[in-house]
C-alpha cells in the first residue's frame, strides 16, 4: 500500500507541470458578458484537454444556457476520481471566470501572460480561483500517477460565472441537477490567510439595495416650490447606516463582528448648480449576521424610509439588487473536522474557525442544505494589479487536498 508521504512527495515534484497549467489558464480570458467577455468555454476545453494529457478519463459537462456568448453556454465541468468507497464523495470547487484586469497601466506587463519571479507567479487569474483548482487538479493527479485509488470518490467541480453571481454555475447547477448528497464533503479553495488556518464556516447574509428617492425638481432659488429628493436620499442614507446600532448583536466568528449596512455607489441626478433634483438613487451594501434574516431589516428599513417619505413630501422605493443568506456550516460537520485534522497531520497547523463579511459560492450550498468550508493559503491579490499566488502555497494546499482523499484519519 502507498503510504502519505509517496503521495506528498509525488504532489511536491510538480512544480513545473503547475506552472503549466497556470500558464495555460492565465493567457485565456474567461470574463462575463457584463465585464465584455465571452464566458468561459475556451478555458474549460483548453482546461479538459490539459486533464486528458494528464490521465485523468471521467469527464462531465453541465452547460447553462446563455444567449449573450457567442457559444451560447456557460460551462461547468465535472471530472471523476472513483474512490474505494462511492458513499461518500469529496468535492473540491473552483471558478474557471476571472474579473478584468483593471488599469493596464499598473500592470508590469501583459495580465494574460504568466511571468515567474522565483516563487512567485503574476498574472490575472492565477490566485482567484487559478491556485485553487491547480491545487486540486495535482492533489487528484497525484493519485493517477501513484496507481491508488482514494478512500472516497472525488469529485473536482469547475464552475462558471463565480465573479458576477453564479446565475450560470452554482445557481445552475442547484437548480436544474442533483449533483451533490447531504453525506458530502465540500471544499471551496476560494478564500484564506497566508498561513492557511483558517476555515471559513459561515457567511454574513448580504443585501445590495437600490434606494430611488422621487420629489419634485424646481429651481434652486425657490426650494419652497419642489421637494428636494437629495436631501431626503441623504437622510434615508444616514437612517439606513444608523440601523447599524438596532441590529447591534455581535458575534466574534465574524470581522467586525456586528452588522454593516453602508450607503456605497450614488448615481449623479442633475447635470447643473441651481436646479433641486426631483429624482436621486443611491445604493446600500448590507452585510448581515446570520441571526438577523434579510426579511426582517428590510422590513425595518421600509419603515424607515417611509418616515423619509412623510418627512420630505417624497417617494422612496427600495428594490433589491442582490440578496443571499445561508446557515453556518455547523463546527462539528465531517468536512469541518477532516480538514482540520488534515491541516493538522500534514503541516502541523491548528486551524481556527471564521466567517466572513463576504459571498463565496459556498453559501449557495449551505442555503441548499449541503455542509461546505471555504480554505486555501493564500495573500489575497484577488482582483489587484499584479495579482500573484505562490507555488509553495499550490503545493502544499493540494497536499492537505490529498489527506482529504486519502482519508485523513488514516495519515
Amino acid at each position: 500500500m502507498v503510504d502519505f508521504l509517496s503521495i506528498k512527495d509525488c504532489i511536491a515534484g510538480q512544480t513545473e507541470k503547475m506552472i503549466e497549467l497556470e500558464r495555460l489558464l492565465c493567457s485565456i480570458p474567461a470574463l462575463a458578458p457584463e465585464s465584455g467577455g465571452d464566458g468561459e468555454l475556451k478555458k474549460c476545453e483548453a482546461l479538459q484537454a490539459f486533464l486528458q494529457k494528464l490521465g485523468f478519463t471521467q469527464f462531465e459537462r453541465f452547460d447553462a444556457p446563455d444567449s449573450r456568448v457567442s457559444s451560447g453556454i456557460r460551462p461547468n465541468l465535472v471530472v471523476t476520481i472513483p474512490g474505494k468507497d462511492d458513499t461518500q464523495h469529496i468535492w473540491i470547487m473552483a471558478h474557471t471566470d476571472v474579473v478584468p484586469p483593471g488599469e493596464l497601466a499598473k500592470w508590469k506587463g501583459d495580465p494574460w501572460t504568466l511571468v515567474q519571479e522565483g516563487d512567485k507567479l503574476i498574472g490575472r487569474g492565477v490566485e482567484d480561483n487559478q491556485q485553487g483548482l491547480v491545487s486540486a487538479v495535482f492533489a487528484a493527479y497525484a493519485f493517477i500517477a501513484l496507481g491508488i485509488q482514494p478512500a472516497h470518490t472525488v469529485k473536482l467541480l469547475f464552475v462558471a460565472d463565480e465573479e458576477v453571481g453564479s446565475v450560470y454555475g452554482i445557481h445552475y447547477l442547484l437548480r436544474t441537477h442533483q449533483l451533490f448528497t447531504k453525506n458530502d464533503l465540500i471544499l471551496v479553495p476560494d478564500g484564506g490567510d497566508p498561513a492557511g488556518e483558517t476555515i471559513e464556516i459561515a457567511e454574513k447574509n448580504i443585501v445590495w439595495l437600490k434606494v430611488s428617492v422621487q420629489g419634485e425638481q424646481t429651481h434652486a432659488s425657490r426650494p419652497d416650490l419642489g421637494n428636494n429628493a437629495f436631501i431626503a436620499a441623504a437622510d434615508a442614507a444616514l437612517r439606513f447606516h444608523a440601523l447599524e446600532g438596532v441590529f447591534s448583536h455581535q458575534d466574534s466568528l465574524f470581522e467586525p463582528p456586528y452588522s454593516t449596512l453602508q450607503p456605497t455607489k450614488k448615481e449623479a441626478n442633475i447635470p447643473n448648480i441651481n436646479t433641486i433634483p426631483g429624482e436621486d438613487v443611491f445604493y446600500m451594501d448590507c452585510r448581515l449576521l446570520p441571526c438577523y434574516p434579510v426579511a426582517e431589516v428590510m422590513e425595518k428599513m421600509r419603515s424607515v424610509a417611509d418616515d423619509v417619505e412623510g418627512k420630505y413630501g417624497v417617494q422612496v422605493s427600495l428594490d433589491i439588487v442582490q440578496s443571499d443568506e445561508s446557515p453556518a456550516t455547523p463546527d462539528s460537520a465531517p468536512v469541518v473536522q477532516l480538514l482540520t485534522t488534515a491541516l493538522k497531520k500534514v503541516h502541523g497547523i491548528e486551524a481556527r474557525l471564521i466567517g466572513i463579511g463576504g459571498g463565496t459560492v459556498a453559501a449557495p450550498l449551505r442555503s441548499a442544505g449541503y455542509a461546505a468550508v471555504v480554505w486555501s493559503t493564500l495573500d489575497d491579490m484577488a482582483h489587484q494589479p499584479n495579482e500573484y499566488c505562490l507555488i509553495k502555497n499550490i503545493v502544499s494546499d493540494a497536499q492537505v487536498m490529498a489527506a482529504l482523499m486519502y482519508g485523513a484519519d488514516a495519515i
